[in-house]
């Protein structure tokens, strides 16, 4: 079958096509991220880690994606949008398939890093990808298409290793990844279109120049530091609830374990609507009223029951993607220049907050449980909240 015929066949064609492939990119991207968190009681058991020391082999990966995601930016302003995403989700597959193969946690963890320093090379790409190919009025949209793109590759990378690590273990989880890595590296290599509106910078002092105004830039400051508080909340609630679950009274097992993560599947039908609701609500009021509506679910999962816990992990995670998305369109839409080192800058500060999550969050379980744990996300919330009224409140 004819190349074009099969991009009609899969995408169909024009504005469609385009949604699609960045969709599917968004799943690639994120099905490697967290899928260690639904087997972590496994890996526990496996090496006899603790808490704080499983929970590294998330915060691994966030925090490689952290260091990176600067660089990433002025390497893609250089080199084009296309060739550097491509290249890091074939990236993705080699330290995926390794990790079965170690006979340590701390190979365990350094192989997780590796994955992370892969990452960014498709999500900070992406955005300013979208920012150039497309106009202001359909950046929103395509904005909430690739995050609803990496809210389905979160839950499928739960859900799946979750599965399979209880039939094959969790070694055998991650070769099943490995393959489906592989497999979304050359659609994106397919059937991405080529960049159109690029226009290469190589000039480093420029982009130095780039660099130091937008470390002047006290808005964008504030959108990274929310940025930081808002992954610090989704990495410790979904990598901490499942120490939580597998205990009494619920005692889960890892394939219970990944069927809870399809709350992930309610923001996948609320993250494309976010869009509309940004537009007519307004950038700040959408921030606050989605980390109200997070902190009201994490609330529900102090109650001991299932079904509380997974209404509540469904209500806190749809606020998580309402205000992800409330951010990402705003660097999109209000930076003009050097927007990949822009939207890298802020990928440092959100993946920070992931790996500061990770850890506090863990600390907060090993000396009080799951309500530690709780308490460490709302406080960061509320950090949140004040950072988007001291700071994000456009003057008159």
């Amino acid at each position: 079958m004819p190349l074009h015929t099969l991009r009609l066949h899969l995408f169909g064609d024009g504005r469609h096509a385009s949604r699609a492939i960045l969709w599917i990119i968004g799943f690639f991207a994120f099905l490697n991220v967290y899928s260690m968190q639904a087997v972590l009681p496994l890996v526990m058991q496996d090496f006899l880690a603790s808490p704080v020391q499983a929970g590294s082999t998330v915060g691994a990966t966030v925090l490689a994606i952290a260091l990176i995601s600067p660089f990433i930016g002025m390497l893609s302003d250089a080199l084009g949008r296309k060739p550097v995403l491509c290249t890091s989700l074939f990236a993705l597959t080699l330290p995926t398939a390794l990790i079965p193969l170690a006979h340590s946690l701390g190979w365990v963890i350094a192989l997780r890093f590796m994955q992370g320093l892969a990452v960014p090379g498709i999500v900070v790409v992406l955005i300013a990808y979208i920012s150039e190919e497309f106009d202001s009025s359909q950046v929103a949209r395509m904005t909430t298409t690739y995050v609803g793109g990496t809210v389905m590759g979160g839950f499928c990378g739960r859900f799946i290793t979750g599965h399979a690590g209880q039939l094959l273990g969790w070694r055998g989880a991650f070769f099943t990844l490995a393959l489906l890595n592989l497999v979304g590296a050359l659609l994106a290599w397919r059937f991405l279109p080529a960049s159109r509106h690029f226009v290469a910078n190589r000039d480093l002092k420029g982009g130095l120049r780039i660099l130091r105004l937008h470390l002047q830039n006290r808005r964008l400051l504030a959108i990274c530091g929310l940025g930081f508080c808002v992954l610090f909340s989704l990495v410790g609630t979904f990598t901490y609830v499942n120490l939580y679950l597998i205990a009494a009274p619920f005692q889960l097992s890892t394939g219970g374990l990944a069927n809870v993560f399809c709350v992930y599947l309610l923001g996948v039908v609320v993250t494309p609507m976010t869009g509309r609701f940004i537009v007519r609500q307004g950038f700040l009021r959408s921030v606050l009223v989605a980390l109200a509506v997070s902190a009201c679910g994490l609330l529900l999962t102090l109650l001991p029951s299932l079904l509380a816990v997974i209404v509540g992990l469904a209500v806190c995670s749809c606020g998580v993607f309402v205000c992800q998305s409330a951010t990402i369109s705003h660097i999109a839409n209000n930076v003009t220049q050097g927007r990949s080192l822009a939207t890298g800058l802020y990928y440092l500060s959100y993946y920070a907050g992931g790996a500061f999550g990770s850890w506090v969050a863990g600390l907060a379980y090993e000396g009080w449980l799951w309500t530690g744990s709780v308490l460490s996300i709302l406080l960061m919330q509320g950090v949140a909240a004040g950072i988007a009224v001291f700071f994000l409140r456009r003057r008159q």
